[in-house]
């Protein structure tokens, strides 16, 4: 069985299907060509997942979505960050934070930044980087 350095290697080889699932131009959902592509997949799946969304598995992902849906606080902001670094440890063990950023914007007071800085057990001083935005809208 080959390791996943050699996987990452081979072009004729795909790790995984890439989150939001959707079409590629050949047709098929798009697939990640690498672990750390699929690793990010993943980390934005479990996050965007509300917990009790997936059938079977009630706990699977995040608070992210309810905690937003509240007035925005110096405590709901810590409360998004106490969630992101729980959901991750219970469900992607492998993923190592090293820095998570959580704020509120200036000049949109309804809007949530995120940004995760993170490497992986397989990689440990490479760092990858994924931000989302949460326009809460009025």
């Amino acid at each position: 069985m080959a390791n996943v350095r050699e996987i990452d290697k081979d072009d004729d080889i795909y790790v995984g299907v890439e989150f939001p699932l959707d079409f590629s131009v050949d047709g098929f959902l798009r697939k990640t060509k690498n672990v750390r592509q699929q690793v990010k997949s993943n980390i934005r799946n479990l996050l965007l997942t509300s917990k009790g969304e997936r059938v079977f598995q009630p706990n699977f992902g995040s608070d992210l979505k309810n905690i937003l849906f509240e007035q925005i606080t110096p405590q709901s902001l810590s409360n998004v960050e106490d969630s992101i670094r729980q959901s991750l440890s219970t469900w992607l063990p492998y993923v190592r934070v090293a820095n998570l950023v959580v704020v509120q914007d200036d000049r949109n007071p309804n809007q949530v930044g995120v940004s995760l800085e993170y490497s992986t057990t397989l990689e440990p001083t490479a760092l990858d980087t994924i931000s989302f935005k949460f326009d809460l809208g009025v």
